[in-house]
């Protein structure tokens, strides 16, 4: 017994679980309510946030950067989008499921928990991932979701043809200005400078960074207290099985064959099994499809995770 909370996979998973369900417990007794909790996500993800991402990266050089966790990640969310794709067809609706499959809670989630469970290291690595995560996932899915809403407009004859290069670049634009991607790329280009950060901005940075775990994974407990998720248990069962189980299965297969091993795999394997993120749910809004649908998901995927991505680390760690 003693052994077993000595594990990493417990010592990494207890704090998470635990702060998770304070912040469920806050929701469900109205401490804090769903209004309240939107408004700290937006502290979370726009203060907190950018000097974590910053201050990791600007230590780091690209030169020194292993990219082929990465591309054993993307043969993973490759196959599944476009199977998504294929099985659904080329909509909205398709596209909006294909990202539910593949983009996971690598903020809320992800970074404290490879934090805990890997330690800087893991972290550079995560964030290498991140660096190209949300740019390519949220521009693939931005480019096919408005290439469908195009197709539906010429179709219904509500709208003009859109231009395929004006698309693209919007897409690329919104997800590249993004409170994620864009600190990394700073952080990044200012450790190519030579230069540290001057004490005092040290200091300030890592302070804000490390109120980020905390905050973020209370609030993954607060959101699921007020997400309903009845009336669509099957749909979201089978999206959350797809994302938690399948996508690190994909990723971690991928990563034996391009030879990964060690920290590498385990991160990005565990940043596949992770829940789906917030950013799918935001998609389905903004398109008006699946709304409903998305959000029992993503609440089930969350849920679902304590028990996945315990599985999955337990699993990866013998690797």
């Amino acid at each position: 017994m003693l052994a077993g909370l000595d594990s990493p996979v417990f010592s990494s998973l207890f704090p998470v679980i635990v702060l998770v369900a304070v912040g469920f417990a806050a929701g469900r007794r109205g401490w804090l309510g769903a209004a309240t909790a939107k408004e700290l996500g937006n502290l979370v993800f726009l203060v907190l946030t950018p000097p974590l991402l910053f201050r990791t990266m600007s230590k780091v050089r690209p030169a020194d950067l292993d990219y082929t966790p990465v591309a054993a990640y993307f043969i993973g969310v490759i196959v599944l989008f476009a199977a998504t794709l294929l099985v659904c067809g080329f909509n909205r609706r398709a596209a909006v499921l294909a990202l539910a499959n593949t983009f996971s809670n690598t903020v809320m989630i992800g970074i404290p928990l490879v934090g805990l469970a890997y330690g800087e290291p893991g972290l550079v690595t995560l964030f290498t991932l991140y660096t190209v995560h949300t740019v390519l996932l949220l521009t693939s899915a931005t480019v096919v979701l408005e290439l469908a809403v195009a197709r539906e407009a010429v179709a219904d004859g509500s709208g003009p043809a859109r231009s395929m290069l004006r698309t693209v670049l919007t897409a690329v634009r919104n997800a590249v200005l993004h409170p994620v991607p864009l600190p990394i790329i700073a952080g990044l280009l200012f450790a190519q400078t030579g230069l540290s950060l001057p004490p005092l901005l040290d200091k300030t940075f890592l302070l804000l960074g490390g109120a980020f775990g905390p905050m973020a994974l209370l609030l993954v407990g607060v959101t699921l207290a007020h997400t309903p998720v009845a009336g669509h248990v099957r749909g979201a069962l089978a999206l959350a099985a797809v994302k938690n189980l399948l996508h690190p299965a994909l990723v971690g297969a991928a990563g034996w064959w391009l030879g990964l091993r060690g920290t590498p795999l385990a991160v990005m394997v565990v940043t596949a099994a992770l829940p789906i993120g917030a950013n799918v749910f935001l998609f389905s809004q903004r398109y008006k499809v699946a709304e409903e649908l998305v959000t029992a998901a993503v609440a089930l995927s969350t849920l679902l995770a304590l028990l996945s991505v315990s599985l999955v680390m337990g699993i990866v760690q013998r690797f």
